[in-house]
């Protein structure tokens, strides 16, 4: 039998289109709002794609380094939280875990009552991410550092809204 030839067609062009809103009337005010969330959206996707490959210089995955930032920044946690922070299931958590357990990043420690265990990160896994993050952010300054002084007044104030808008989510 003769091979099927398939004609691959290249797939819609990504657009930074807001989402069509619903049927019923929408405000300007509403279209704008959406138009700008939009962009923030891609903005800090874009961000944190880019940030995230200094993260390789650690030598430890995106999935790891992520939930042991929950552990180094937010404190010890029970598995069931830390897949809950991480949005994961319990046994992909349990994977994440083994393979930082193995890289002595991260330690089980039973509670005082004994029935539960708890994760912590390891001096070493602090230091890793402390490191980690100092990279991500002398990357920024780096790019920071080009901008005018009426610029960074501008990101100053740009930020000090993205605060309240993640505050308020």
């Amino acid at each position: 039998m003769p091979p099927v030839k398939r004609e691959i067609r290249p797939g819609p062009k990504a657009t930074t289109a807001p989402p069509s809103p619903p049927a019923e009337a929408i405000t300007e005010t509403d279209l704008a709002a959406l138009e700008l969330a939009d962009q923030l959206h891609s903005a800090a996707i874009h961000l944190l794609r880019r940030l995230r490959v200094r993260d390789r210089e650690s030598g430890v995955g995106p999935a790891q380094l992520s939930a042991l930032s929950v552990l180094v920044f937010g404190g010890a946690k029970s598995l069931g939280e830390l897949a809950d922070a991480e949005q994961v299931r319990p046994p992909t958590m349990s994977r994440i875990v083994a393979g930082l357990q193995c890289a002595r990043l991260v330690r089980r420690h039973a509670t005082d009552d004994g029935r539960r265990v708890r994760l912590e990160a390891t001096p070493r896994g602090v230091s890793l991410m402390w490191e980690s993050r100092q990279r991500r952010v002398e990357s920024l300054a780096k790019a920071v550092t080009g901008l005018s002084e009426s610029e960074s007044q501008q990101l100053a104030e740009a930020l000090r809204l993205l605060q309240q808008i993640i505050r308020s989510l």
